[in-house]
């Protein structure tokens, strides 16, 4: 069954997290359903970091009970976002291919002014696509987060799994895998390959009996 990747980032401190967050076609529209019920009146998306904490817990409670797999690349960012960003991009991105995946949607970082930060997303993509060895269809795009209700999922795992303690506790439940990256990985990640590789991804979970 075809997979869909929806992936966004988090930083605390010199820790960077990119959560990917897999989803098959058949869950597209009752999980687009269920993250829009989660919206307070007004609102547009979800803005977890901004939320108070007792939403925070509410919000989590409800995602950590979805059925859907989520997997984090970690590395750290201690001499800026982008290296590591796009060295956690260059392994997620081949692990999809060879799951062969079927869509990948990063939240994008343009802002109002036209800074455009996605070009450098785009270089990578297209060049770990380039060079695979394996037939893939995969195709990505960058949206912006108001507009796809899924990215807030990966959203908040890598929010959560970055805060540690109680918060990495309650979300652990779709957190199939942890990826690290290496400091040589985020310097070149055309040159290095990451510290481990991931099995095979799997399709995420059917719904959970009650």
């Amino acid at each position: 069954m075809p997979i869909h990747a929806f992936i966004d980032e988090s930083r605390r401190g010199d820790q960077y997290l990119m959560a990917v967050a897999l989803v098959t076609p058949r869950q597209l529209t009752p999980l687009r359903q269920r993250m829009h019920q989660l919206l307070l009146p007004g609102e547009r998306e979800l803005h977890f970091a901004k939320e108070q904490e007792p939403r925070k817990r509410r919000v989590t409670a409800c995602i950590a009970r979805l059925p859907i797999e989520v997997i984090i690349y970690a590395g750290t960012c201690a001499r800026g976002d982008e290296p590591v960003r796009q060295a956690c991009l260059t392994t997620l991105t081949e692990n999809l291919v060879v799951a062969e995946a079927q869509l990948m949607v990063l939240d994008s970082r343009n802002n109002w002014q036209g800074n455009d930060r996605d070009r450098h997303d785009r270089s990578t993509l297209q060049r770990v696509l380039g060079k695979s060895r394996h037939s893939s269809n995969l195709v990505f795009q960058h949206v912006d987060s108001k507009f796809e209700s899924l990215l807030w999922i990966a959203d908040v795992a890598a929010w959560c799994w970055g805060a540690g303690g109680e918060w990495r506790r309650q979300i652990r439940p779709i957190v199939r895998e942890v990826i690290p990256i290496g400091p040589q990985t985020a310097r070149n990640p055309a040159a290095h390959r990451p510290e481990r590789r991931p099995g095979p991804l799997r399709k995420p979970r059917g719904p959970r009996s009650t």
